[in-house]
């Protein structure tokens, strides 16, 4: 690899992550690989591998968009799935959808191509290592019993260009820039 994994995303309050930690070990279930509470982000865009020589453009494209402060609420759990459970989910409320649309209008100049499948804003809580229709119905289970969970509100004021760097232990997340709404 020659340049850096990078992503858009909106952080969440250290308050919020300490609760996603209970509620990560009220559905923990063999073979769902939970997301560590200090890395969950509302990711607006993954960029992947950006060559190095690229990233000040990139920060300066993100630095030109114009969103305003919103706020947003943590609320409810679902799941992406297709014929079995594969990402567990918190819901999000709050204007994500204009943040996201800037930011694609920002980077489509610099050959970051849209994203196919649309924008859901959500905090991804744990991956299936193989899905399978048993791992599917026991997760379908603790979602439908946290489908309705509020973790509250936060004000989205800023989000970052950040790098991933992917180790086995999991990633490590480091912030290259940070954009005030």
């Amino acid at each position: 690899m020659t340049g850096l994994r990078c992503f858009v995303a909106v952080e969440l309050p250290s308050s919020m992550r300490e609760e996603i930690g209970r509620l990560q070990s009220q559905i923990a279930t063999k073979g769902l690989r939970l997301v560590r509470p200090e890395l969950v982000h509302v990711t607006i865009k993954f960029l992947g591998d950006v060559p190095r020589e690229d990233i000040g453009l990139v920060t300066e494209a993100l630095g030109k968009v114009k969103a305003s402060p919103f706020p947003a609420r943590v609320l409810g759990m679902g799941a992406f799935s297709g014929r079995a459970v594969r990402v567990v989910w918190l819901g999000l409320t709050g204007d994500f959808q204009e943040l996201y649309r800037n930011v694609e209008q920002a980077l489509r100049p610099l050959g970051f191509a849209p994203e196919d499948r649309g924008f859901s804003a959500h905090v991804t809580l744990g991956r299936v290592a193989r899905p399978n229709p048993e791992m599917s119905r026991l997760l379908g289970e603790k979602i439908a019993e946290f489908s309705t969970q509020d973790l509250g509100s936060f004000n989205v004021d800023r989000f970052y260009l950040k790098k991933s760097t992917l180790t086995a232990g999991g990633p490590i997340y480091e912030d290259l820039a940070a954009f005030p709404l």
